[in-house]
């Protein structure tokens, strides 16, 4: 049984691997690879009459440390610098306001399609609203540094608004009051909480000496992920504010009593720490989406009133990003109209979300679908990019021709 346990799981990363790289040289994206692997498997392995039982209880769990990484690993991302300021403020812009608009635009679309209640609406709407992180940054990379970068905030700050609305709203139970206390008043309690939490890691990251360094501080973050989440705070926020002190430093020099937690070497403590992060985040996703892949029903999936409820969310989806990202001067905006997708966040706050009370009419193979077709869309992102280039080269290689012809008869 061990044996097994150990090949299957060796088998499943070099597989994921695999997937990455086919997924980078196709520009199909991995996440959808992996779903439709993991769907494939739960075909053939009902055809042999085996069931892993297990996945069921494993999949919200693998995905909660998912968030945490992926949250993490973004914010690890993040440099707040002087010069950065406007390009921060325009992804925050367009992620507000595309985030009011689509779960407006969806609660009214599930009131009316669905019959569904306002607050269960509204709940199921925020999860479809919600960027994926996970999906989004891996799918510019060939972009213009400038345009991966927005995207690296936008979707960031798309996750922790997501999260903090959607509990805000689950824990008010619809009742506008109780959601904007739930929502500010627990936002500047976990900001406050954070700051001490990201002093405390910073300092023992400085201080910490032996082989064994950054595993305990991970522990240490899914510990306060924990106990945020207890004290019915923002957990997500907690992991952010962590991040953000540990990528910028440089925002300590404004309090000089703080300039003693850094000591020399730590910019190759801190490469090494994101090293790891980035490691364990492809693990944790690979195997998420994979357990989801085999986890979900297909069924579900074959319901019209999913593949409704798809078509009118995509609907809604791009045009709304297109128009704000014209109204933002975005550069590129062609481009990043594609990168609006669903992923594990949007998974993990349904499960949740379908617990309540309220939603048994919703078709649940909507998600999948979106999570997939949204996905799917961002090889949209790169479309032309190959023939942009030749064109870009082609000049480039005459003007070379030129110069050495020159050189030879002179």
């Amino acid at each position: 049984m061990t044996n097994t346990a150990l090949l299957a799981v060796s088998a499943l990363l070099v597989f994921a691997y695999l997937l990455d790289l086919f997924g980078r040289r196709t520009r199909l994206p991995p996440v959808v690879l992996l779903i439709l692997s993991g769907i494939v498997a739960r075909q053939a392995m009902d055809g042999l009459g085996l069931h892993l039982g297990w996945v069921d209880p494993l999949v919200p769990i693998i995905g909660t440390l998912g968030l945490i990484l992926i949250v993490l690993e973004g914010a690890l991302d993040l440099s707040l610098r002087r010069e950065r300021v406007p390009l921060i403020a325009r992804a925050s812009l367009v992620m507000c306001a595309g985030f009011a608009v689509c779960v407006a635009g969806f609660t009214l679309l599930l009131q009316r399609a669905l019959a569904l209640d306002f607050a269960p609406a509204v709940l199921a709407a925020v999860c479809i609203s919600v960027i994926s992180s996970a999906v989004a940054i891996p799918s510019v990379a060939g972009l213009s540094q400038t345009t991966r970068d927005f995207v690296t905030y936008e979707s960031s700050l798309a996750d922790i608004v997501g999260v903090l609305v959607f509990y805000a709203w689950l824990e008010s139970r619809g009742v506008l009051p109780d959601f904007l206390q739930a929502l500010f008043g627990g936002m500047f309690a976990s900001l406050l909480a954070a700051v001490v939490a990201g002093l405390g890691i910073l300092y023992l990251i400085n201080r910490v000496e032996g082989h064994v360094r950054f595993l305990p501080l991970l522990a240490g973050l899914t510990l306060l992920y924990a106990l945020g989440k207890a004290a019915h705070l923002s957990p997500l926020v907690l992991i952010l504010v962590c991040g953000l002190l540990l990528n910028n430093t440089p925002l300590l020099a404004h309090v000089p009593r703080l300039n003693g937690l850094l000591r020399p070497g730590y910019g190759a403590t801190l490469r090494e720490f994101k090293g790891l992060v980035g490691e364990l985040t492809f693990a944790v996703k690979s195997f998420f989406f994979l357990m989801l892949g085999y986890w979900t029903d297909l069924s579900a999936m074959t319901d019209w009133r999913a593949w409704a409820v798809m078509v009118a969310a995509l609907g809604l989806i791009y045009p709304t990003r297109l128009a704000l990202l014209r109204l933002a001067r975005q550069p590129e905006a062609s481009r990043l109209v594609w990168v609006a997708p669903r992923g594990l966040i949007t998974v993990l706050l349904f499960l949740t979300a379908a617990l309540t009370p309220g939603l048994e009419q919703f078709p649940f193979g909507a998600i999948m679908l979106l999570v997939l077709v949204s996905a799917a869309l961002t090889a949209f992102t790169h479309l032309g990019q190959d023939t942009a280039r030749a064109e870009d080269a082609e000049p480039a290689a005459s003007h070379a021709v030129a110069a050495a012809t020159e050189d030879r008869t002179a």
